[in-house]
């Protein structure tokens, strides 16, 4: 009896996992389907999300379409032309932000700096960061993970502790409240208004918290997510005043990006804690009040193009200069690496380390990727009259009206 009951459930585990033809060409016909969609609607996952899924019966008889996708013009396409192929399916997909979010689908960094991944678990690679205090647009739970958007447009997952997730009204709130931000490399949230106080969390430049009052030298402050901490006055400044005093000049430029000669460098790093190359260049014009775009194909594509066919006499201090391979007929051109100018050939960058290059061959710091030098942008004389390149003043996530 044992015998026969062990067959007749092996017969039927057999069964339920078996996919026949039809089952497989329904695959195979939605997997061409939905590449040409994505090519067509979402080619680039950093900013645009598409990942269908199809979940099909042993019989094929019943084909659900899950996943999610934030073009709701990539989901209708798709629709329409599988069924125009007679692939009936039950519409499952979700079009972010996931409805289920509720009215919480704004959020706000709450720790000093959180790491975004490409996919919501710790193997994933890496992506992006932000730091404490910078705003956020969230898309989707999953697990103890959430997808959300970046204020230059980036979308990825970090883990759900580390965003304060918030409905409208309380994000306007936070936004319209006083805030401070920090100026110095480092410093520590207290529990007290003393150096003997207990540590809340730490604190790095750049990062912003609302400020609640002054008690001796400490100012008290609210943390994003809601916690009351104190915070040396001589480690911050007042977020409006500090931004009515960005002058995004060359000379700033140039004075910001040497304040992080020999940080180390991290695939992914966008604070000072440690930085890749876009990173770098992007917290370097963060500091100055300018919000650039993640990666160094992004950023080479913002800003005036200066041309450097006959050499690099034409480049400026605070030019982006961008390295990788030159297009071809027939192949695209792709950067891999950005620096920034600092004049007399030299330029500052994050490889290693945060260091200073030369572009001439006969300089003792040359550096021998400079053959790769593929072209260079002026990134000051299009602030907020290009759409990748805007001041922090006039973004609407820090200022929503």
């Amino acid at each position: 009896m044992k015998k026969v009951l062990f067959v007749t459930m092996a017969a039927l585990l057999v069964f339920s996992c078996y996919i026949g033809p039809k089952s497989e060409e329904i695959k195979e016909q939605f997997d061409m389907i939905s590449k040409k969609i994505k090519s067509d609607y979402a080619p680039d996952r950093r900013v645009k999300t598409y990942e269908p899924i199809i979940e099909i019966s042993a019989d094929a008889k019943t084909i659900v379409l899950r996943g999610s996708t934030t073009e709701i013009d990539a989901k209708e396409a798709l629709l329409k032309a599988l069924k125009a192929k007679n692939i009936d399916v039950l519409d499952s997909m979700v079009v972010l932000p996931d409805p289920s979010l509720g009215e919480k689908t704004y959020g706000i960094t709450s720790e000093s700096v959180i790491n975004f991944r490409y996919g919501p678990d710790y193997s994933s690679e890496s992506a992006t960061q932000t730091t404490l205090g910078v705003p956020l647009k969230i898309l989707e739970k999953r697990g103890g993970w959430t997808r959300a958007i970046t204020p230059e447009g980036y979308i990825a997952w970090a883990t759900s502790g580390s965003i304060q997730a918030m409905n409208e009204q309380e994000y306007k709130d936070w936004s319209a409240a006083q805030k401070l931000i920090i100026t110095t490399y480092y410093t520590l949230f207290r529990d007290g208004a003393s150096e003997n106080a207990g540590v809340v969390m730490d604190g790095v430049m750049g990062n912003i918290v609302r400020t609640d009052g002054v008690v001796g030298n400490y100012y008290k402050v609210i943390l994003p997510n809601g916690k009351n901490a104190y915070l040396l006055k001589a480690h911050a400044e007042d977020f409006g005043k500090w931004l009515d005093n960005r002058n995004p000049t060359p000379e700033n430029i140039i004075a910001t990006a040497k304040k992080f000669l020999g940080f180390p460098y991290m695939w992914g790093g966008t604070s000072i804690k440690a930085m890749d190359c876009s990173g770098f260049t992007k917290t370097t014009y963060f500091l100055n009040g300018i919000i650039l775009e993640r990666d160094a194909s992004q950023q080479g594509l913002a800003g005036d193009n200066v041309s450097i066919e006959n050499g690099i006499d034409s480049l400026k201090m605070g030019d982006l200069i961008f390295f990788g391979s030159k297009g071809t007929e027939g192949k695209k051109e792709r950067i891999s690496h950005v620096g920034i100018y600092i004049g007399d050939g030299e330029f500052i960058h994050s490889a290693t380390s945060v260091r200073i290059n030369s572009l001439i061959p006969d300089a003792a710091n040359y550096y021998e990727g400079s053959t790769r030098l593929v072209r260079a942008q002026r990134i000051l004389t299009k602030v907020d009259l290009d759409k990748d390149i805007t001041s922090i003043k006039k973004h609407p996530w820090y200022f929503p009206e």
